[in-house]
Protein backbone atom coordinates (compact mmCIF):
# COMPACT_ATOMS: atom_id res chain seq x y z
CA UNK A 1 0.00 0.00 0.00
CA UNK A 2 1.46 3.35 -1.03
CA UNK A 3 0.25 6.48 0.73
CA UNK A 4 0.56 10.05 -0.46
CA UNK A 5 3.50 10.55 1.91
CA UNK A 6 5.52 7.71 0.40
CA UNK A 7 4.69 8.80 -3.14
CA UNK A 8 5.88 12.29 -2.31
CA UNK A 9 9.17 10.90 -0.94
CA UNK A 10 9.69 9.05 -4.21
CA UNK A 11 9.03 12.22 -6.18
CA UNK A 12 11.59 14.14 -4.12
CA UNK A 13 14.14 11.37 -4.83
CA UNK A 14 13.34 11.62 -8.53
CA UNK A 15 13.81 15.38 -8.50
CA UNK A 16 17.22 15.01 -6.84
CA UNK A 17 18.28 12.36 -9.33
CA UNK A 18 17.26 14.55 -12.28
CA UNK A 19 19.21 17.51 -10.86
CA UNK A 20 22.39 15.48 -10.24
CA UNK A 21 22.18 13.82 -13.66
CA UNK A 22 21.88 17.22 -15.31
CA UNK A 23 24.90 18.62 -13.46
CA UNK A 24 27.16 15.63 -14.20
CA UNK A 25 26.22 15.14 -17.84
CA UNK A 26 25.34 18.61 -19.09
CA UNK A 27 27.02 20.97 -16.65
CA UNK A 28 23.66 22.41 -15.59
CA UNK A 29 20.50 21.00 -13.98
CA UNK A 30 17.69 19.84 -16.23
CA UNK A 31 14.33 21.60 -16.09
CA UNK A 32 12.29 20.61 -13.07
CA UNK A 33 9.90 18.00 -14.45
CA UNK A 34 8.14 17.16 -11.20
CA UNK A 35 5.27 19.49 -10.32
CA UNK A 36 5.01 20.88 -6.82
CA UNK A 37 1.46 22.17 -7.04
CA UNK A 38 -2.07 20.89 -6.73
CA UNK A 39 -5.17 22.30 -8.43
CA UNK A 40 -8.36 22.30 -6.37
CA UNK A 41 -11.94 22.81 -7.58
CA UNK A 42 -13.96 23.70 -4.51
CA UNK A 43 -17.69 23.93 -3.98
CA UNK A 44 -16.92 25.44 -0.59
CA UNK A 45 -16.33 29.18 -0.35
CA UNK A 46 -12.77 30.49 -0.36
CA UNK A 47 -13.25 32.10 3.06
CA UNK A 48 -13.80 28.63 4.54
CA UNK A 49 -11.28 26.54 2.63
CA UNK A 50 -8.61 29.19 1.92
CA UNK A 51 -6.99 29.24 5.39
CA UNK A 52 -6.80 25.42 5.44
CA UNK A 53 -5.10 25.31 2.04
CA UNK A 54 -2.73 28.09 3.10
CA UNK A 55 -1.68 26.00 6.10
CA UNK A 56 -1.04 23.05 3.77
CA UNK A 57 1.23 25.17 1.57
CA UNK A 58 3.07 26.56 4.58
CA UNK A 59 3.73 23.07 5.95
CA UNK A 60 4.61 21.32 2.68
CA UNK A 61 5.74 24.01 0.23
CA UNK A 62 3.21 22.70 -2.29
CA UNK A 63 1.37 25.52 -4.06
CA UNK A 64 -2.44 25.24 -4.16
CA UNK A 65 -4.30 26.75 -7.10
CA UNK A 66 -7.92 27.22 -6.04
CA UNK A 67 -11.04 27.58 -8.16
CA UNK A 68 -14.32 27.98 -6.28
CA UNK A 69 -17.84 27.77 -7.64
CA UNK A 70 -21.25 26.15 -7.43
CA UNK A 71 -21.07 22.37 -6.97
CA UNK A 72 -23.17 21.59 -10.05
CA UNK A 73 -21.21 24.04 -12.19
CA UNK A 74 -17.88 22.57 -11.12
CA UNK A 75 -19.08 19.05 -11.86
CA UNK A 76 -20.30 20.12 -15.30
CA UNK A 77 -16.98 21.84 -15.93
CA UNK A 78 -15.01 18.73 -15.00
CA UNK A 79 -17.14 16.61 -17.32
CA UNK A 80 -16.61 19.07 -20.18
CA UNK A 81 -12.86 19.29 -19.60
CA UNK A 82 -12.42 15.54 -19.51
CA UNK A 83 -8.80 14.41 -19.79
CA UNK A 84 -7.72 18.01 -20.33
CA UNK A 85 -8.92 19.16 -16.92
CA UNK A 86 -6.23 20.79 -14.76
CA UNK A 87 -8.12 19.80 -11.59
CA UNK A 88 -6.47 17.38 -9.19
CA UNK A 89 -8.97 17.54 -6.32
CA UNK A 90 -12.72 18.16 -6.22
CA UNK A 91 -13.87 19.36 -2.81
CA UNK A 92 -17.58 19.81 -2.15
CA UNK A 93 -20.34 19.79 0.46
CA UNK A 94 -22.83 16.98 1.05
CA UNK A 95 -22.59 13.37 0.01
CA UNK A 96 -25.19 13.99 -2.70
CA UNK A 97 -22.65 16.07 -4.63
CA UNK A 98 -19.92 13.50 -4.02
CA UNK A 99 -22.22 10.74 -5.26
CA UNK A 100 -23.09 12.65 -8.44
CA UNK A 101 -19.42 13.26 -9.18
CA UNK A 102 -18.70 9.57 -8.60
CA UNK A 103 -21.53 8.51 -10.91
CA UNK A 104 -20.07 10.80 -13.60
CA UNK A 105 -16.70 9.05 -13.30
CA UNK A 106 -14.90 12.14 -12.02
CA UNK A 107 -12.97 10.45 -9.19
CA UNK A 108 -10.25 7.79 -9.12
CA UNK A 109 -9.86 5.12 -6.49
CA UNK A 110 -7.24 5.72 -3.80
CA UNK A 111 -5.41 3.41 -1.44
CA UNK A 112 -4.21 5.44 1.53
CA UNK A 113 -3.48 3.95 4.94
CA UNK A 114 -3.72 7.37 6.58
CA UNK A 115 -7.14 8.21 5.12
CA UNK A 116 -8.52 4.82 6.09
CA UNK A 117 -7.11 5.14 9.59
CA UNK A 118 -8.31 8.68 10.22
CA UNK A 119 -11.75 8.63 8.57
CA UNK A 120 -14.41 6.18 9.83
CA UNK A 121 -15.67 3.86 7.10
CA UNK A 122 -19.22 5.24 7.15
CA UNK A 123 -17.89 8.67 6.14
CA UNK A 124 -15.95 7.53 3.06
CA UNK A 125 -16.63 5.77 -0.22
CA UNK A 126 -16.21 1.98 0.06
CA UNK A 127 -13.97 2.06 -3.01
CA UNK A 128 -11.83 5.00 -1.92
CA UNK A 129 -13.15 7.47 -4.49
CA UNK A 130 -14.09 10.17 -1.96
CA UNK A 131 -13.50 10.89 1.72
CA UNK A 132 -15.47 12.91 4.25
CA UNK A 133 -13.51 15.77 5.78
CA UNK A 134 -16.05 17.33 8.16
CA UNK A 135 -19.43 16.45 9.63
CA UNK A 136 -22.53 18.56 10.10
CA UNK A 137 -25.76 17.61 11.86
CA UNK A 138 -29.25 18.48 10.57
CA UNK A 139 -30.86 19.84 13.72
CA UNK A 140 -34.00 21.61 14.91
CA UNK A 141 -33.74 25.32 15.73
CA UNK A 142 -36.59 26.41 17.98
CA UNK A 143 -37.98 29.49 19.69
CA UNK A 144 -37.11 29.28 23.38
CA UNK A 145 -40.10 31.51 24.16
CA UNK A 146 -42.76 29.55 22.27
CA UNK A 147 -41.42 25.98 22.36
CA UNK A 148 -40.33 23.83 25.28
CA UNK A 149 -37.50 21.36 24.64
CA UNK A 150 -39.80 18.68 26.05
CA UNK A 151 -42.08 19.20 23.03
CA UNK A 152 -39.28 18.25 20.65
CA UNK A 153 -38.34 14.68 19.81
CA UNK A 154 -37.89 13.56 16.19
CA UNK A 155 -37.96 14.68 12.57
CA UNK A 156 -41.00 12.47 12.17
CA UNK A 157 -42.88 14.34 14.90
CA UNK A 158 -42.66 17.61 12.91
CA UNK A 159 -45.22 16.08 10.52
CA UNK A 160 -47.78 15.84 13.35
CA UNK A 161 -50.79 18.17 13.05
CA UNK A 162 -49.93 20.00 16.28
CA UNK A 163 -47.07 21.68 14.39
CA UNK A 164 -49.35 23.06 11.67
CA UNK A 165 -48.23 26.53 10.61
CA UNK A 166 -45.18 26.37 12.86
CA UNK A 167 -42.41 24.77 10.75
CA UNK A 168 -40.04 26.29 8.20
CA UNK A 169 -37.28 24.77 6.10
CA UNK A 170 -35.43 25.69 2.91
CA UNK A 171 -36.27 24.25 -0.53
CA UNK A 172 -35.96 20.57 -1.34
CA UNK A 173 -33.75 21.61 -4.25
CA UNK A 174 -31.01 22.02 -1.64
CA UNK A 175 -28.88 18.90 -1.22
CA UNK A 176 -28.98 19.14 2.58
CA UNK A 177 -32.70 18.42 2.53
CA UNK A 178 -32.33 15.81 -0.20
CA UNK A 179 -29.95 13.88 2.04
CA UNK A 180 -32.33 14.27 4.98
CA UNK A 181 -35.07 12.76 2.84
CA UNK A 182 -32.64 10.01 1.80
CA UNK A 183 -32.12 9.20 5.48
CA UNK A 184 -35.90 8.97 5.92
CA UNK A 185 -36.09 6.58 2.96
CA UNK A 186 -33.37 4.49 4.57
CA UNK A 187 -35.28 4.41 7.87
CA UNK A 188 -38.89 4.11 6.67
CA UNK A 189 -38.89 3.18 3.00
CA UNK A 190 -40.28 5.28 0.16
CA UNK A 191 -43.89 5.15 1.36
CA UNK A 192 -43.02 6.15 4.92
CA UNK A 193 -40.75 8.98 3.77
CA UNK A 194 -43.46 10.22 1.40
CA UNK A 195 -46.01 10.32 4.20
CA UNK A 196 -43.57 12.32 6.34
CA UNK A 197 -42.99 14.86 3.56
CA UNK A 198 -46.75 15.37 3.11
CA UNK A 199 -47.17 16.06 6.79
CA UNK A 200 -44.17 18.37 6.90
CA UNK A 201 -45.38 20.38 3.91
CA UNK A 202 -48.84 20.68 5.48
CA UNK A 203 -47.24 22.15 8.61
CA UNK A 204 -45.06 24.75 6.90
CA UNK A 205 -45.57 28.32 8.05
CA UNK A 206 -44.48 29.65 4.66
CA UNK A 207 -43.21 28.45 1.31
CA UNK A 208 -39.56 27.33 1.43
CA UNK A 209 -37.21 30.24 0.88
CA UNK A 210 -33.69 31.36 1.76
CA UNK A 211 -30.83 29.46 3.35
CA UNK A 212 -30.41 27.90 6.76
CA UNK A 213 -29.36 31.14 8.45
CA UNK A 214 -32.54 32.73 7.09
CA UNK A 215 -34.59 29.99 8.74
CA UNK A 216 -32.98 30.65 12.13
CA UNK A 217 -33.55 34.41 11.78
CA UNK A 218 -37.19 33.79 10.85
CA UNK A 219 -37.73 31.73 14.01
CA UNK A 220 -36.21 34.57 16.06
CA UNK A 221 -38.53 37.04 14.29
CA UNK A 222 -41.62 35.00 15.15
CA UNK A 223 -42.39 33.81 11.61
CA UNK A 224 -42.29 30.19 12.78
CA UNK A 225 -41.61 28.20 15.92
CA UNK A 226 -39.16 25.59 14.61
CA UNK A 227 -36.82 25.18 11.64
CA UNK A 228 -34.66 22.39 10.23
CA UNK A 229 -31.08 23.60 9.72
CA UNK A 230 -27.46 22.45 9.64
CA UNK A 231 -25.74 22.79 12.99
CA UNK A 232 -22.83 24.92 11.79
CA UNK A 233 -25.14 27.76 10.74
CA UNK A 234 -26.21 28.03 14.36
CA UNK A 235 -22.56 27.83 15.38
CA UNK A 236 -21.65 30.72 13.08
CA UNK A 237 -24.30 32.91 14.71
CA UNK A 238 -22.99 31.98 18.15
CA UNK A 239 -19.47 32.96 17.07
CA UNK A 240 -20.62 36.26 15.56
CA UNK A 241 -19.77 39.54 17.28
CA UNK A 242 -22.65 41.53 15.79
CA UNK A 243 -25.55 42.57 18.00
CA UNK A 244 -28.11 41.34 15.49
CA UNK A 245 -26.70 37.80 15.55
CA UNK A 246 -26.41 37.79 19.33
CA UNK A 247 -30.08 38.71 19.58
CA UNK A 248 -31.00 35.84 17.25
CA UNK A 249 -29.17 33.13 19.19
CA UNK A 250 -30.40 34.65 22.42
CA UNK A 251 -33.94 33.71 21.46
CA UNK A 252 -33.34 30.48 19.49
CA UNK A 253 -32.20 27.12 20.85
CA UNK A 254 -30.83 24.04 19.07
CA UNK A 255 -32.05 20.45 19.45
CA UNK A 256 -30.62 17.13 18.23
CA UNK A 257 -33.57 15.01 17.00
CA UNK A 258 -34.09 11.25 17.26
CA UNK A 259 -31.85 10.67 20.25
CA UNK A 260 -34.04 7.87 21.57
CA UNK A 261 -33.90 5.84 18.35
CA UNK A 262 -31.66 5.93 15.26
CA UNK A 263 -29.95 9.26 15.99
CA UNK A 264 -29.65 12.67 14.34
CA UNK A 265 -29.08 12.80 10.60
CA UNK A 266 -25.52 13.87 9.77
CA UNK A 267 -23.84 14.66 6.49
CA UNK A 268 -20.34 15.51 5.34
CA UNK A 269 -18.22 17.78 3.26
CA UNK A 270 -15.61 15.77 1.41
CA UNK A 271 -13.20 15.45 -1.46
CA UNK A 272 -11.67 13.07 -3.96
CA UNK A 273 -8.78 12.99 -6.40
CA UNK A 274 -9.99 13.62 -9.94
CA UNK A 275 -9.88 10.86 -12.53
CA UNK A 276 -7.30 12.64 -14.70
CA UNK A 277 -5.18 14.30 -12.01
CA UNK A 278 -1.69 15.18 -13.21
CA UNK A 279 -0.44 15.78 -9.68
CA UNK A 280 -1.77 12.67 -8.01
CA UNK A 281 0.83 12.39 -5.26
CA UNK A 282 0.32 16.01 -4.22
CA UNK A 283 -3.47 15.54 -4.35
CA UNK A 284 -3.35 12.50 -2.06
CA UNK A 285 -0.95 14.37 0.21
CA UNK A 286 -3.48 17.22 0.44
CA UNK A 287 -6.34 14.88 1.39
CA UNK A 288 -4.15 13.29 4.04
CA UNK A 289 -3.30 16.72 5.41
CA UNK A 290 -6.98 17.70 5.52
CA UNK A 291 -7.77 14.54 7.50
CA UNK A 292 -4.90 15.14 9.94
CA UNK A 293 -4.71 17.16 13.18
CA UNK A 294 -3.92 20.55 11.63
CA UNK A 295 -6.41 20.36 8.77
CA UNK A 296 -9.18 18.98 10.96
CA UNK A 297 -8.67 21.59 13.66
CA UNK A 298 -8.87 24.39 11.10
CA UNK A 299 -12.07 22.94 9.61
CA UNK A 300 -13.58 22.67 13.09
CA UNK A 301 -12.63 26.14 14.28
CA UNK A 302 -13.38 28.05 11.08
CA UNK A 303 -16.86 26.72 10.40
CA UNK A 304 -17.94 24.99 13.63
CA UNK A 305 -18.41 21.61 11.98
CA UNK A 306 -17.62 18.32 13.68
CA UNK A 307 -14.21 16.85 12.79
CA UNK A 308 -14.49 13.61 10.84
CA UNK A 309 -11.29 12.40 12.52
CA UNK A 310 -12.44 11.17 15.95
CA UNK A 311 -9.05 12.02 17.48
CA UNK A 312 -9.53 15.76 16.84
CA UNK A 313 -11.68 17.86 19.21
CA UNK A 314 -14.38 20.21 17.86
CA UNK A 315 -14.37 23.96 18.45
CA UNK A 316 -15.26 25.21 21.91
CA UNK A 317 -18.67 26.33 20.65
CA UNK A 318 -19.45 22.87 19.30
CA UNK A 319 -18.03 21.16 22.38
CA UNK A 320 -20.43 23.17 24.54
CA UNK A 321 -23.36 21.51 22.75
CA UNK A 322 -22.37 18.21 24.32
CA UNK A 323 -22.37 14.77 22.74
CA UNK A 324 -25.21 13.34 20.67
CA UNK A 325 -26.12 10.14 18.89
CA UNK A 326 -25.61 10.33 15.13
CA UNK A 327 -27.49 8.20 12.63
CA UNK A 328 -25.20 5.33 11.64
CA UNK A 329 -26.42 4.99 8.05
CA UNK A 330 -23.35 5.12 5.75
CA UNK A 331 -22.93 8.36 3.83
CA UNK A 332 -22.59 6.41 0.58
CA UNK A 333 -26.08 4.98 1.07
CA UNK A 334 -27.52 8.49 1.37
CA UNK A 335 -25.93 9.31 -1.97
CA UNK A 336 -27.48 6.26 -3.57
CA UNK A 337 -30.95 7.37 -2.41
CA UNK A 338 -30.50 10.92 -3.71
CA UNK A 339 -32.40 10.41 -6.96
CA UNK A 340 -35.32 8.80 -5.14
CA UNK A 341 -35.31 11.65 -2.60
CA UNK A 342 -35.52 14.32 -5.30
CA UNK A 343 -38.42 12.55 -7.03
CA UNK A 344 -40.26 11.98 -3.76
CA UNK A 345 -39.99 15.62 -2.69
CA UNK A 346 -41.39 16.71 -6.04
CA UNK A 347 -44.24 14.19 -5.89
CA UNK A 348 -45.26 15.24 -2.38
CA UNK A 349 -45.14 19.00 -3.00
CA UNK A 350 -41.96 20.01 -1.19
CA UNK A 351 -40.75 22.69 -3.61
Amino acid sequence: MVSGYREKDCRWFLKGFVWIFGVLCLGAPLADSVAEEVNVYSGRKEALIGPVLAAFTEETGIQVNLLTGDADQLRTRLEAEGRNSPADVLLTSDVANLHRATAAGLFQELDSELLEKRIPSRYRDPNGRWYGLSIRARVIAYSIDRVSRTELSTYEDLADARWKGRVIVRSSSNVYNQSLIASMISAHGTAGAGKWIRGLVANMARKPQGGDTDQIRAVAAGEADVAIVNSYYYGRLLASETDRDRQVVGSVGMFFPNQDNRGTHVNISGAGVTAHSRNRAEAVFLLEFLSGPVGQKLFADLNHEFPVNPEVAPSQIVSDWGSFRADSVPSAKLGEFNGAAVRLADQQGWR
